[in-house]
């Protein structure tokens, strides 16, 4: 049985000096917008989604390297242990998202490359229900930057000095509040076979999005989420738009926050663990 009503869902979550997502075109420095809005990348939401689905017990197929719980070293392996560009298109879909929760609910490109030229080939594209927003800050954000220095060489030079890779850059948000917002589209779970029992699970996720998460740009205890709000539609259409139940929600700085009423849907409040 897949997905019987439309889901929408929306994440609060504090940031207090870590870099919640460094920018690798801005020297690693914490994303932000012109406006000063800070942001966290989908593509990050999404790794710490499969990370906690993985400590779960969920099969995940795009796996960090850190986190990973099989044997395999490349993403071509992982999918080669499951489906081959023999089968097909058909039977791809449904092999790969009856074994992988990440791709019945995110989706995936899976790319073969054909045996008598390498230049061609066919991709699949898998369209998941689940979908989700960037995380952007609810007020402007302060961003600190700090030099730091090494107190030992990488490797040895002739003349006995520190080398020159000894001076380097740390930053971090010095406290902010995000929010983010996702979907869950029954239409499309129906091509996947997303479930309910697989809505529950993102849901019983969500509140311990960035726990086990902790690095140098991310200490223990520096990001937290605050509250999950789960809106379950009476149906698979939905009793609103998308657009009008995440409008709903305003996010003050400091993660109050305020809901609009609307007719005939309430969310379910959740705290952060």
């Amino acid at each position: 049985m897949t997905l019987s009503n439309k889901i929408d869902f929306a994440v609060i979550f504090s940031v207090k000096n870590a870099n919640p997502n460094g920018d690798p075109l801005d020297g690693n420095r914490p994303r932000i917008g012109y406006d000063g809005i800070g942001e966290v990348s989908d593509v990050c939401i999404k790794r710490k989604m499969r990370d906690r689905l993985l400590e779960d017990g969920q099969e995940i197929f795009v796996q960090s390297d850190d986190r990973r719980k099989d044997d395999f070293t490349s993403l071509k392996a992982r999918a080669d242990s499951v489906i081959n560009a023999k089968m097909t298109k058909q039977e791809i879909i449904k092999a790969a998202c009856a074994k992988w929760f990440d791709v019945r609910a995110f989706g995936q490109l899976f790319a073969f490359k054909s045996k008598k030229n390498d230049a061609d080939g066919v991709s699949i594209g898998i369209r998941g229900p689940v979908s989700i927003h960037s995380a952007f800050s609810a007020a402007p954000i302060n961003i600190t930057s700090i030099q730091i220095t090494k107190s030992v060489n990488s490797e040895d030079t002739k003349d006995g000095k520190k080398s020159s890779d000894t001076m380097g850059m740390k930053h971090r948000v010095d406290c902010g509040t995000y929010v983010f917002y996702g979907s869950m589209n029954p239409q499309l779970a129906e091509l996947t076979g997303f479930s309910d029992e697989d809505a529950e699970e993102i849901k019983k996720i969500l509140p311990k999005l960035f726990e086990n998460d902790a690095s140098s740009a991310r200490p223990e205890g520096s990001m937290s989420v605050t509250t999950v709000f789960w809106w379950k539609h009476n149906c698979k259409g939905g009793q609103h738009s998308s657009a009008r139940v995440h409008g709903s929600l305003t996010v003050g700085d400091g993660g109050s926050y305020t809901l609009a009423p609307l007719d005939g849907l309430e969310p379910e409040i959740i705290e952060g663990f």
